[in-house]
């Protein structure tokens, strides 16, 4: 990096947060604080929820899951459309008139205060979590790239996010939100315009997609229907259905974004704005690792994308032995370019024999390559057990660093850092304002206004910055990190989407029904992802991917409801 990158880099983000406490200064209410005064329109409303899902990690580790694997994970948003369309045709209505600031007042209304207090807990421990892990994926990355300090980096990026989500609440997060997701869709266009241009210096883009398909990374959707594969098109649209419901229609730091609007109108829009353009957007973001995939079939790419880990191994006691590695991987590229060469030329001539002896020499000299890779990941394995040998993570911040013009790298180091930290003020307003509204005022209705009130959200919002800063202080880096908080919310997400279900549809399922089976529901979840049922000996070689989890903790909690609730006489409970 350059001065103009730092440039670029320190007036990005010093303007966001400068925006966000100049636009929020003054006096404030609880309800400003909490739902930005109903004055968010459908485009900020339309921004904030994007940009509170799409945290950085959305950014470092979708292009590496595209240069992997390809299009699959597309198939992870193909419920997200649908999802949204039913929560703005029957959550957003119910919300909006009984006036609430959390999704949880609801339960409290239609079940009693236990229900709310233990959804509400629900999701303060899984959003708790995913707030730190938020803060700490970007920093670790960025300070192996960048030779920055991990701890400083984390404390940089979450004191600044604290430092104007305390100063304005809901509305900062509303009004920086916008800001931030302008920086980050141009510096992804910008980003993926420099990579065509470097890639058709090559190829022709139509040859780099046919070179892409015949690896299999154009294939974006998969019909099968299988437990132990995780991206399917009907994983997609049942348990990615189930997770967005979930995450789009009862947790906080969603709801929150909608529940700020002029209106249910401009709620709606903003919503079904984003039904629209998340597909698309993620899928674009995974065609720029499949594009950097058939840029690297030209161009020499790192024998390992972590350059931390490598350096680490030249400095141990297998350096020649990775020199041997490093040697043979050249060799191996140069014969894997000049068989890319090849096979596009034999394709070209319509020769069918040529064809069939150019690509299986193109196959061997990748399934080469990939056998080199693996000899270098056992050896961080071996020297270095504290690194994460999976380098998915760091391909895209390598193109950034090494293909793109100075200024450019300070622009998407921004893109970075502020998804980061839109993200994170998002998720610390929602903990702060189910904190403060369901636990700390509860049901009062004598105070839900006025000055103390206004200072204890701020305290909270203090308090909850500074666990999330705690646990990215003491976080370890996972395989894949958007895989990682899409898995911690499929933990938590079906229960609390059948507890809301059942809060809506069946109103003959009361308070203790529903209490017991989210207790069934939930332990059910846990034990199949930490028990290791694949190993039982009943279920010998059953592996159930993290998606369905959704669909598994919703439809249990609802049958079980029904089942206690047809069982029990319910005397002393009440149907709202």
């Amino acid at each position: 990096m350059n001065g103009a990158d730092w440039s670029v880099l320190i007036c990005s983000l010093l303007s966001i947060v400068g925006i966000g406490i100049h636009r929020t200064r003054r006096k404030q209410s609880v309800d400003q604080y909490l739902k930005s005064g109903n004055e968010m329109g459908w485009l900020s409303i339309g921004f904030g929820v994007m940009a509170t899902q799409a945290s950085a990690i959305t950014f470092l580790s979708t292009p590496g899951l595209g240069y992997e694997s390809g299009l699959r994970f597309v198939q992870f948003y193909f419920g997200m459309p649908i999802a949204i369309v039913l929560i703005s045709r029957f959550f957003l209505p119910i919300y909006y008139r009984l006036k609430v600031f959390t999704a949880y007042e609801f339960l409290e209304q239609r079940f009693d205060r236990r229900m709310r207090v233990f959804t509400a807990f629900l999701f303060l421990v899984q959003r708790g979590l995913a707030a730190g892990l938020t803060i700490y994926a970007p920093a670790i990355i960025l300070s192996t790239i960048l030779s920055w300090d991990l701890n400083l980096t984390i404390l940089g990026v979450g004191g600044l996010v604290i430092l104007y989500t305390v100063s304005g609440g809901s509305k900062a997060v509303s009004v920086t939100q916008k800001w931030q997701m302008s920086i980050i869709l141009l510096g992804m266009c910008a980003a993926a315009f420099v990579l065509v241009q470097r890639l058709v210096s090559h190829v022709a883009l139509s040859d780099a997609l046919d070179l892409a398909g015949m690896t299999g990374r154009m294939q974006a959707i998969d019909t099968g229907f299988n437990w132990n594969e995780r991206y399917t098109l009907w994983s997609g649209l049942t348990g990615g259905l189930f997770l967005a419901l979930s995450y789009f229609g009862t947790d906080q730091s969603q709801v929150q974004r909608y529940l700020g609007g002029r209106s249910i109108k401009e709620s709606r829009l903003g919503l079904l704005f984003n039904a629209v353009i998340k597909v698309p957007m993620q899928l674009g973001i995974l065609m720029l690792g499949v594009l950097i995939y058939v840029l690297y079939l030209y161009e020499e790419p790192p024998i390992h994308f972590n350059e931390n880990g490598l350096q680490s191994l030249q400095k141990s006691e297998v350096s020649a032995e990775l020199a041997d590695l490093q040697r043979a991987f050249s060799e191996n590229h140069g014969r894997t370019t000049e068989g890319t060469k090849a096979l596009l030329q034999a394709k070209a001539s319509g020769d069918l024999s040529a064809v069939e002896k150019a690509e299986h020499n193109w196959t061997e000299s990748l399934k080469e390559e990939g056998r080199i890779r693996s000899e270098v990941k056992a050896l961080i394995k071996e020297e270095r057990p504290d690194l994460n040998a999976k380098d998915t993570n760091y391909v895209f911040l390598h193109f950034i660093m090494n293909y793109l013009p100075h200024g450019l790298i300070g622009l998407l180091l921004a893109v970075i850092l502020s998804a980061a930290m839109s993200s994170t003020s998002g998720e610390l307003s929602a903990l702060s304002s189910t904190t403060l509204v369901d636990l700390y005022m509860g049901s009062r209705s004598e105070e839900k206004d006025g000055p103390r009130v206004l200072r204890a959200g701020r305290w909270i919002t203090v308090i909850w910055g500074l666990l999330a800063l705690a646990f990215a202080l003491s976080a370890r880096l996972f395989d894949n990190l958007i895989e990682m908080v899409n898995l911690l919310g499929s933990l938590f997400y079906g229960t609390i989407l059948g507890i809301f279900l059942v809060a809506f549809f069946l109103k003959e399922v009361q308070a203790r029904a529903v209490f017991l089976s989210a207790l069934i529901a939930e332990s059910a979840v846990l034990l199949i992802h930490f028990g290791r049922v694949g190993d039982w000996p009943l279920f010998r070689g059953f592996q159930v991917e993290y998606l369905w989890y959704n669909v598994i903790g919703c439809v249990l909690l609802i049958l079980s409801a029904l089942l206690i609730q047809g069982f029990t006489s319910g005397k002393g409970e009440r149907v709202t």
